[in-house]
């Protein structure tokens, strides 16, 4: 895995470091943010996990994520911040954070985190996008949404929902799979991020305000809210 770290904590990263090369996987460190956008987008294809501190010198983290995603919306980033505030958390994955780690924290647990991203990232890059659009078959289709995990194109009455992250492509594909079924937070968490004990719920419900934001640029509303149950995709009341 090639790995871009930027933290401005230089004790940090040598801990980090470690871990690392224990996994052999390829890291470059950088601890200026405007000197680690400029090391991403030397190379944007080339990168297969970004970890991002959200207090940099230069650009501050938040900036750095937007600035990222412009370019790619499909590298799996990880937010790393001493700041356990929820608002700072919601900020990061609304700008296309996939995920966040409160500092202190264990390097077993990043490590943990940084694989089951990784692990889903995975998943849905093994084929390229086809030229030929019509031609390829959609893994999920309801009465008015459509999902193909191999291009990770999404539409809702034909019309592409665009700029869909990693996980927000995941989050949409586990609930359209099952309309109607209403999730918890505790599971969409196991089933998406591949958590089952350390998961913050809040990375759930920053994750469905921003899909619900991309999906009503096309079309009605299909993610519901069930008041202290979690969420259920249901399309029945598109059209109507």
């Amino acid at each position: 895995m090639k790995l871009l770290m930027i933290e401005d904590n230089e004790s940090v990263s040598e801990m980090m470091k470690m871990f690392f090369l224990n996994e052999e996987w390829d890291v470059t460190f950088e601890y200026d943010g405007k000197e680690g956008l400029d090391q991403f987008l030397t190379d944007p294809e080339s990168w297969d996990m970004v970890t991002l501190d959200l207090n940099l010198p230069t650009m501050d983290g938040v900036t750095v994520c937007r600035e990222i995603r412009k370019v790619s919306s499909t590298v799996p980033i990880i937010m790393l911040t001493a700041r356990d505030s929820e608002s700072d958390q919601v900020i990061g994955l609304e700008m296309g954070a996939d995920d966040y780690v409160t500092k202190p924290f264990s390097p077993i647990t990043l490590i943990a985190r940084i694989k089951a991203l990784h692990r889903r990232a995975i998943l849905g890059d093994e084929s390229p996008k086809s030229a030929n659009r019509i031609d390829e078959a959609f893994d999920v289709i309801t009465d008015h949404f459509k999902m193909n995990t191999k291009t990770r194109e999404a539409y809702l009455d034909d019309k592409l929902v665009d700029g869909l992250t990693p996980k927000e492509f995941d989050l949409l594909l586990t609930l359209a799979k099952k309309p109607r079924q209403v999730f918890s937070r505790e599971k969409l968490l196991e089933l998406v991020w591949d958590y089952q004990y350390f998961g913050d719920e809040r990375t759930v419900d920053a994750h469905i305000k921003k899909l619900r934001q991309k999906i009503e640029k096309v079309g009605p509303q299909v993610i519901q809210t069930v008041w202290g149950v979690g969420y259920k995709f249901d399309d029945s009341g598109v059209g109507a």
